[in-house]
Parts: C-alpha cells; structure tokens; sequence
C-alpha cells in the first residue's frame, strides 16, 4: 500500500479530514497529514490516529544546527504521493505561482513530480470560475508539461488536459451542490470515495 501525505489546506471541506483519513486507512495506506494554520479551524488534529504536522513543526524550538533534519524534506522523501484535499483557492495559487510560505507549500514546491500528485479543489462557486483559477491550472499545465496552451482549455477540459498530458498530476474537479456558504454551484470537494479510489488507482500502477 502507498505512503501517502494528505496536505489540508483553509477551505470548508477540510471538516471531512477525519472521513478522507479513515477511508485511506482503512484501505492500507499509511496516512501522515500536513494540515495549514487555517484548517485546523475546521477540524481537531488531536481527533486523527495519525501524524499530523503543522507549521510550528518545521523547526524544532531550539535554534537550527547543521545535520537537523527538515521536515518539508523528510515529508517528500517519505511519501509515495501527495494529496491536496481540500485544495483552497490560496494554496492553489501557491502551487500555481511556486510560493512556499508554510509547511506544505514547502512540500509541494521540494515535491518530486516524478511520484503523483492529487489535486481536489474546494472553493465558491464564483471563485472556482474565476479566470484567476484557470489561469493558475493552466500554469501548472504548462510548467510541468511544457506544452502550449490549448484554444479549449476550460475547467471544463482541465481534468482530461492533466490526464492526457500530465498523469501523474492528477485533478479532481470540484461538484456542484449547496455549499457551506448557502450557495449552490460548482465548489464542493469531490467525495472522499472518489478521492481514495483515486489514490487505490495509482497504488495499483505502482511497482511493489
């Protein structure tokens, strides 16, 4: 079974951690969670049976010596895949841009593209449509692929642009259902079982 690293970023749908956690575990998967400051406005990391690092873990309290270990390194070496879920519109735009300002920023930029990555967005309606959005996965496309813009890329298109060109990159787009503001639209998390089977589906390409 695969290592896998659950980076959970500031979006509402980080209250099904502990659901998307059991689901991985519970399919064999070894789970360690990197978790950004605002999510665990959404859920209590002293609830999951399993690591959960956050900023403050980054550097140990005593001042740096050389040969200490760092963490957003060890966390990269030791995953065999990354998951973003939620993914928020903030640590996207990190992604998109290469900033690395926090504990998983510095994961997902030190990432080694080489092993998957699962993206699965969570955000309003309006800021999921917004241009700056397409703009941002299309950077990602681009960077990674080095291929040229495509005159249909939407987010319509996005998903299958990733999986024809970039597999190993791997978009779960958001549904469509009232979201926590009282919205309805295109926002909402994929569902965790979808995000496992998408985890089940690279496991099983992998090499034992």
């Amino acid at each position: 079974m695969a290592r896998a690293l659950l980076g959970v970023t500031g979006s509402v749908a980080a209250i099904r951690t502990s659901d998307l956690v059991t689901a991985l575990s519970q399919a064999g998967h070894e789970v360690q969670v990197v978790a950004t400051e605002p999510s665990l406005y959404f859920f209590d990391p002293t609830t999951l049976n399993v690591p959960v690092h956050r900023d403050a873990d980054e550097w140990p309290a005593s001042r740096y010596h050389r040969g200490d270990p760092v963490l957003h390194i060890v966390l990269r070496d030791w995953a065999d895949l990354l998951i973003l879920a939620p993914l928020d519109a903030q640590t996207l735009a990190r992604l998109a841009l290469g900033l690395s300002d926090n504990l998983l920023a510095c994961v997902i930029r030190a990432w080694d593209y080489q092993k998957p990555l699962i993206l699965a967005p969570a955000m309003n309606t309006r800021m999921w449509e917004s241009p700056v959005t397409l703009r941002h996965l299309r950077t990602i496309f681009e960077d990674r692929a080095g291929h040229p813009w495509q005159a249909d890329w939407s987010l319509e298109t996005a998903a299958q642009r990733f999986a024809e060109y970039l597999p190993r990159i791997v978009l779960i787009p958001p549904q469509a259902k009232q979201l926590a503001c009282g919205d309805f639209g295109i926002g909402a998390m994929a569902e965790v079982a979808t995000i496992a089977e998408a985890v089940r589906a690279w496991n099983q390409l992998s090499p034992e």
